[in-house]
């Protein structure tokens, strides 16, 4: 890295002029990248899609939409049997259907009494609706659709009898949270930016704070520019747009925090101009390199998939992670040479004795994270087994985590939704209404013996076959199910159900479209977690000279990302404290998307604290040779560093969190405290307690591993004794 610094230096107008082309080309490509995104939320390859679409392209309404169910409760003395009020109803449901361009079924154009309690009195319809742009994945988050239940109560009022009650439930209507607008990316990003200056600030006290928010600023636009090439050849999902410039405002700036950092340290020890940025270049530029290849190995596990808007979030999040790095390693060497000295002038200050004491805070560890190193040193063994412990239950927690849709006794327990429901179980009738589905016929095929089929089928209440759903030969049939599809037994009729069909006749809707998701994503995770173990392992092996410490950086890094499901399940699914926090009922449910991405987002993000920490121990550890000067020195000149780039990532996903999505705002929840977990129980716990541990053997690289790699080997050595002098020590 020290040859990249040279070139760059030695060419500063020409790197200058480059990045500047390149920011200015961001800029004007960014509009064009925005108008080029995909809204479009597709799954290729899977057959509940394949259904719904067809759904969808023959009769323009159902599919993946989830069932409106209109419930009527009619006067004391009046069932549906008595003269006029069959009409009546029929008129009813016919304008809803009218009015939205909508499928309705009921007992008016059915005859069927499945749609009607014993006692007459009750019934109900399924309005299927077509399909909106809710800016979620299809069938995704409840609420997050238009509320279309104030045009169905006006349409089917003016034609009821006298007297009827009528209460419009369904799964969007009992939703515990609504998309009250959507995220406003520019003014997160305004948040999260006000949030890493009062950071940044903090750390270093100069107008020096404001450059990392430069190389940000640069990264961003550059990214976009990149983006908008890539849209030339594959589609990009507009989920880009909201993750890159939020991601590539903390990582841009934790780089410039670790290069600036270690460049002010050489300044302390006396290396002024060129020299101190070649040599901040030669430790900390090799830790960003690695650290941005670690976030893109975690990416893949979202660019490899299937699924075009996760492989979306994955490519970009690796686009943001190279070009914050490239930026942080050309443009910001130039700017620390030319106009570093100046830009920290109140910390370099000759000739008074506060500026003397603060060049020296940047030549000595840190008082406070050297003295918290030395107590995790000390206390190795207990700290480092309570604090597994208690990762180990919080993961263990997270194997329970529910990735469908939520059923809904967990979902809102007051309002007009839940007031319908209670009506329609009320009388009788089964709960499993709501999760009403479509089976699609294809031409060429008897409708009449697969709906004979379903209505045999166990946990099949009713079975719609209207002669009026045929389309261009196909046919159209609607489920009603006893119960509801989230539950076990549900989710097991289903699937038996689907088992049974014949050859060419699909199930759509919203569940079965969620049980497909969560097969093709998570279904070969195991193999796709190998892999990244593997290629994290030798690009590791290679950082730190070491077969131990990769090995262990994998493990702790796994570990706190289990956990961190495990909190969200403790979280938003048992719901144990959420209202209290946040004001939201939460729903049973974590999110089918949101596990993968915590995953794929974290695993780079804490790897990057990683390669920061252990990167410092290694160089401390060649100094030395010893592993607790390695633990104490290494934790004690990136302890602060560390905290300060977690705040400011924190932060930036905190800020995500106040958006009007719910799907967002768990997702972000759990970014933000998985940052957090990373950064103080592992890194500042697990981390130096462990290494403490291993002793000599986390610095053991064999020859043969050495010749591998191709780097130099370190072989076994007996450790130094403990110096007798202790390091000067500054405050944190």
């Amino acid at each position: 890295m020290e040859r990249v610094s040279e070139i760059v230096l030695r060419r500063k107008r020409l790197v200058g002029l480059l990045v500047l082309l390149g920011f200015l080309l961001g800029m004007a490509a960014t509009p064009l990248t925005v108008s080029r995104i995909s809204e479009e939320y597709a799954y290729p390859g899977m057959e509940s899609y394949q259904a719904n679409q067809a759904v969808l392209e023959h009769y323009g309404n159902g599919g993946y939409q989830r069932p409106y169910v209109p419930v009527v409760v009619l006067p004391a003395g009046q069932t549906v049997d008595s003269p006029g009020v069959r009409d009546a109803l029929g008129r009813a449901f016919a304008g809803v259907g009218t009015e939205l361009e909508a499928r309705v079924a009921s007992y008016a154009d059915t005859g069927d009494r499945r749609f009607v309690s014993e006692d007459g009195r009750t019934t109900y319809a399924l309005v299927f609706t077509g399909p909106t742009a809710d800016g979620s994945p299809p069938g995704g988050g409840l609420g997050e659709v238009p509320d279309e239940t104030p045009q169905i109560i006006e349409t089917m009022q003016r034609e009821l009898p006298a007297g009827s009650e009528l209460r419009v439930t369904g799964l969007d209507t009992l939703a515990t949270g609504v998309d009250s607008g959507g995220l406003n990316v520019p003014l997160k990003i305004g948040v999260a930016a006000i949030a890493a200056v009062i950071v940044l600030l903090m750390v270093f006290r100069s107008a020096l704070a404001f450059v990392p928010l430069v190389i940000s600023a640069v990264a961003i636009p550059v990214a976009f520019l990149i983006l908008l090439v890539l849209t030339l050849f594959t589609e990009v999902h507009d989920s880009a747009l909201t993750t890159m410039p939020l991601l590539g405002l903390g990582i841009a700036i934790d780089y410039a925090l670790l290069l600036i950092t270690r460049w002010r340290e050489e300044q302390a020890h006396g290396h002024r101009g060129d020299e101190a940025v070649h040599r901040a270049m030669r430790t900390a530029g090799k830790a960003i390199i690695f650290s941005s290849g670690a976030v893109a190995i975690g990416l893949i596990t979202m660019a490899i998939l299937p699924i075009p808007f996760l492989r979306s979030l994955g490519v970009a999040g690796m686009i943001i992670a190279a070009v914050s790095a490239l930026i942080s390693l050309t443009l910001l060497p130039i700017l620390l040479a030319t106009i570093g000295r100046r830009l920290d002038r109140q910390r370099l200050e000759q000739g008074t004795g506060r500026g003397e004491r603060l060049i020296q805070r940047e030549a000595n560890a840190g008082r406070l994270w050297t003295a918290w190193a030395r107590l995790m040193v000390r206390f190795r063994w207990p700290v480092a087994l309570s604090s597994a412990t208690l990762l180990v239950v919080l993961s263990i927690i997270g194997l329970q985590i529910n990735l469908g849709l939520p059923e809904s006794k967990n979902l809102a327990d007051s309002g007009p939704g839940r007031e319908g429901l209670t009506a329609l179980t009320d009388a009788g009738l089964p709960s499993g209404v709501l999760s009403s589905f479509d089976v699609f016929v294809p031409a060429g095929v008897d409708p009449g013996p697969v709906a004979d089929g379903l209505r045999a089928t166990e946990g099949v209440y009713t079975v719609v076959a209207l002669p009026s759903w045929t389309a261009d030969g196909t046919a159209l049939l609607t489920v009603v199910p006893v119960h509801e599809s989230p539950s076990a037994a549900g989710a097991a009729e289903l699937a038996a159900l689907r088992d049974s069909l014949p050859d060419g006749v699909l199930a759509g809707g919203s569940a079965a479209q969620t049980v497909d998701y969560v097969n093709t994503t998570y279904g070969a995770f195991p193999y796709v977690l190998a892999l990244i173990f593997l290629v994290t392992f030798i690009m590791l092996a290679r950082a730190f000279r070491s077969l131990l410490l990769p090995l262990k950086a994998i493990v702790l890094n796994l570990l706190s990302l289990g956990a961190v499901i495990g909190a969200m399940v403790v979280f938003w699914q048992w719901g144990w404290g959420t209202e209290q926090a946040l004001g939201i009922q939460p729903n049973g449910t974590v999110g089918t998307f949101v596990p993968l991405t915590i995953f794929a987002f974290l695993y780079g993000l804490s790897m990057d604290y990683e390669v920061f920490i252990l990167a410092r121990m290694r160089e401390e550890y060649d100094r030395t040779g010893s592993t607790r000067e390695a633990v104490v020195q290494g934790v004690g000149r990136t302890g602060r560093l560390v905290t300060s780039a977690a705040l400011i990532l924190f932060f930036s996903f905190a800020s995500m969190a106040g958006g009007g999505e719910f799907d967002v705002a768990v997702f972000a929840t759990g970014m933000g405290l998985g940052i957090l977990l990373d950064a103080t129980l592992i890194r500042a716990v697990l981390v130096p307690a462990t290494v403490a541990m291993m002793g000599r053997w986390n610095w053991w690289l064999p020859v043969w591993a050495a010749r591998l790699l191709r780097v130099e080997p370190s072989p076994l050595r007996d450790e130094t004794p403990r110096e007798t002098r202790e390091p000067e020590l500054t405050p944190a």
